[in-house]
């Protein structure tokens, strides 16, 4: 099966959803040189590349997921959404097929926003997608073990906010037009809701049997480090290979950067920068400010080149699709990614201490030294690629794909003082990004 022609021709659309919105969060993630943690962290931190998915009832309205409170939508009346949701077109196995196509390799979808509305079968409450809407199926359970069969690990998101709750009120709780952010907990109600939440969390783990809980929301009123510990420790002993990020507060696997790339990594931990495709999270029907796919493949080298993961969102409408100009960017990554995903997947962050002046950098490892991987996102006109400080012996020289004239024979490299010379063909392989790789013989050393 030609499986970018198919995506295309089945109209599935991938609009960016999900929440996220304080980007200047505490950071309480572990260090990298915890030898557990990196072992469990071993897949996610190879893997480089995710797809996060906001859906919810919100999609029915279309004005992304933060409508509720936005849009000062009183409890009662919002929750009428859930009677016009019934995604007939929703199909798991094409879903994980554009994420596996665009090159992603875990996936991320919300099974509890900050709406409160649960995408997942919960004895908690019926206020759920299959007692409480006319669609009455489980997608997190069509989405699991699509994932299982493709060889994408599934994840979850679940937000401690919630905007309908009983037992948290909202920060203005005018009954016509309510704020709800930040809520806070209603007195002598917090042990209630931290037991619901425990349900539910459960529920997800023994139900879905996720690689990673995303947790969101944890600046609402009440909720404390203390509180992110010990719900942290409750989810490690239920399932000791979890990974749980740092928005659990107070503990925490890895960082969580929202919508904007570290200048310099986050040295000493793992991290993944979330971002939408458009300008929102959940389907906003109005949104049509669409990153460009040489931003988003730029985005995704300058995170690997420091070290961190790329989580990029698509949000789906309520009918199920993903909207079609995410499709599209995604699929045009996942072919680049054909052809120069060595240089991304299972890499550690650039040696460089500055920004290379043309592109970026990763490497990897080898018995006998250490592979670079030059990201040339400027590529020489006079044929002269020039690494600055490199002081190691060229072990070889190439390209990771021809040029349009199909050179891919290897590259002469002269080094001298101010480090290494590489001779490039005058046209690029790639007009966003041409990989050329250096053999090296030992670590680098950069002066």
């Amino acid at each position: 099966m030609n499986t970018i022609k198919n995506l295309i021709r089945s109209r599935l659309p991938i609009t960016a959803a999900m929440l996220l919105t304080l980007s200047c969060l505490p950071s309480f993630a572990a260090t990298t040189n915890d030898l557990s943690t990196a072992f469990r962290m071993k897949w996610w931190t190879d893997a480089r590349f995710g797809m996060f998915i906001h859906w919810g009832i919100y999609s029915v309205p279309a004005h992304a997921e933060w409508y509720m409170n936005n849009g000062h939508v009183p409890r009662d009346r919002y929750a009428e959404y859930a009677k016009e949701f019934d995604p007939t077109n929703f199909n798991a196995d094409q879903w994980v097929m554009i994420a596996k196509a665009a090159g992603m390799k875990y996936l991320v979808i919300t099974s509890k926003h900050h709406d409160g509305f649960c995408m997942f079968n919960t004895k908690a409450t019926t206020y759920n997608v299959v007692d409480a809407t006319p669609w009455h199926t489980d997608p997190l359970k069509l989405l699991s073990a699509a994932c299982r069969r493709q060889g994408i690990k599934f994840c979850v998101y679940y937000s401690i906010m919630d905007w309908h709750s009983p037992d948290q009120e909202a920060a203005n709780p005018d009954p016509d037009h309510p704020t709800y952010n930040p809520t806070s907990f209603v007195p002598g109600k917090k042990e209630a809701y931290i037991e619901y939440m425990k349900t539910e969390l459960k529920e997800l783990i023994t139900q879905y049997h996720p690689g990673v809980l995303w947790f969101d929301g944890e600046w609402m009123k009440g909720w404390t480090d203390q509180d992110g510990q010990e719900l942290y420790n409750y989810l490690r002993a239920l399932d000791p290979t979890l990974i749980i990020n740092n928005r659990v507060k107070g503990a925490g696997d890895y960082e969580t950067p929202e919508q904007k790339i570290p200048p310099n990594g986050l040295p000493g931990h793992d991290w993944e920068t979330c971002m939408t495709i458009n300008g929102s999270w959940g389907y906003n029907a109005t949104d049509q400010r669409w990153k460009s796919t040489e931003t988003l493949l730029h985005n995704l080298i300058d995170i690997a080149s420091k070290g961190g993961n790329y989580l990029l969102n698509v949000g789906p409408t309520s009918t199920g699709i993903i909207p079609q100009p995410e499709v599209e960017r995604l699929l045009q990554m996942g072919q680049w990614l054909k052809v120069n995903g060595q240089a991304i997947y299972g890499t550690s962050a650039s040696p460089f201490t500055q920004q290379l002046p043309w592109g970026r950098c990763t490497q990897r490892a080898t018995k006998s030294g250490t592979t670079l991987y030059l990201h040339v996102w400027d590529w020489p006109q006079d044929g002269k690629l020039v690494v600055p400080g490199l002081k190691n012996k060229i072990v070889k020289a190439y390209l990771l794909q021809p040029n349009r004239f199909g050179f891919h024979g290897q590259l002469d490299a002269v080094s001298d003082a101010s480090g290494v010379t590489v001779a490039v063909p005058k046209i690029a392989p790639d007009r966003i990004s041409s990989t050329v790789v250096l053999e090296i013989k030992g670590a680098p050393e950069i002066d």
